[in-house]
């Protein structure tokens, strides 16, 4: 009888702690204390690795989204319509692209401003006049600046996954991130969990639980010319690769030319040792 009543004082015991456990993480879930609550989903890009390049035609793809989502609210300020040559795009199609914005310019020989047509050489203009403006259109939370988002955003990968990502060369955290991020807009939160008013779940966003950023791409939103899926992920990952030329444009020829100085110096390092060898091969040790 004794051991009859032991044995059923464990399994209440063990039925109790299995409900603590199941309660405590209902509870955590509810009230996550780390960011991003989902680790971002690790994507293939183009031009991660040593030999990556740039997709030109996504890039084409990426920049359209941009402009006809994106920049109603984001500016690109570090960003020149002169560097869209890197996409592809002439030099004609560069200028008509730069004079369908409006820049706001001056002062002139009367000390006015006054407003012409983009050329060039000029960035892309911010859709809003400064950062207090932006911030009073969009609830309180200005947009950040796009130019370098994709250098500027990515989760830190804890240990083991950093240490292999020095020897894979991980370096899409940033792209990986933004393409997470608009693509977690439709899941639904924990049951429990609160979401302050005003704001939306997003289980990837990297400060909190939601954002003031409503979800801002649907299927169809954007018309592709070149027959590229018109979805939200594939809408996705293209502005996500846009952003990654946009915050380091010269990544291919930084590559290009790290593998010329790598061949070199394995050349350089042969020679040097058969050298060694050749002038102290009479020389007695």
């Amino acid at each position: 009888m004794k051991k009859i009543l032991t044995s059923l004082a464990l399994i209440g015991l063990v039925a109790a702690g299995t409900a603590a456990i199941a309660a405590e993480e209902e509870h955590n879930a509810a009230a996550p204390t780390h960011f991003p609550i989902n680790e971002p989903k690790e994507m293939s890009w183009s031009f991660t690795g040593p030999f990556g390049t740039y997709d030109k035609a996504q890039l084409q793809r990426g920049l359209k989204v941009y402009k006809e989502v994106c920049s109603a609210c984001h500016s690109m300020n570090l960003v020149a319509f002169r560097t869209l040559s890197d996409l592809g795009y002439s030099e004609a199609q560069i200028k008509s692209l730069a004079a369908s914005y409006t820049i706001h310019d001056g002062p002139n020989d009367a000390g006015d401003m006054f407003d012409r047509p983009g050329k060039p050489s000029d960035h892309f203009p911010a859709p809003f006049p400064n950062v207090e403006a932006a911030a009073a259109a969009n609830g309180g939370a200005a947009p950040p600046d796009m130019s370098l988002l994709a250098k500027a955003r990515g989760v830190e990968r804890g240990f083991p996954q950093f240490v292999f990502d020095i020897f894979t060369q991980y370096d899409a955290g940033g792209p990986d991130y933004i393409h997470s991020l608009l693509t977690g807009y439709d899941q639904t939160p924990p049951a429990g969990m609160v979401i302050p008013e005003g704001t939306h779940y997003n289980p990837y966003f990297m400060s909190g639980v939601s954002l003031k950023m409503p979800k801002p791409l649907s299927d169809g939103q954007v018309t592709y010319d070149d027959g590229a899926p018109q979805t939200v992920d594939q809408y996705s990952r293209d502005v996500a690769s846009f952003l990654a030329w946009a915050a380091e444009p010269h990544m291919e020829d930084r590559k290009k030319t790290g593998f010329r100085v790598l061949a070199f110096l394995l050349l350089f390092g042969a020679l040097i040792y058969m050298t060694k060898r050749r002038v102290w091969a009479d020389v007695a040790h």
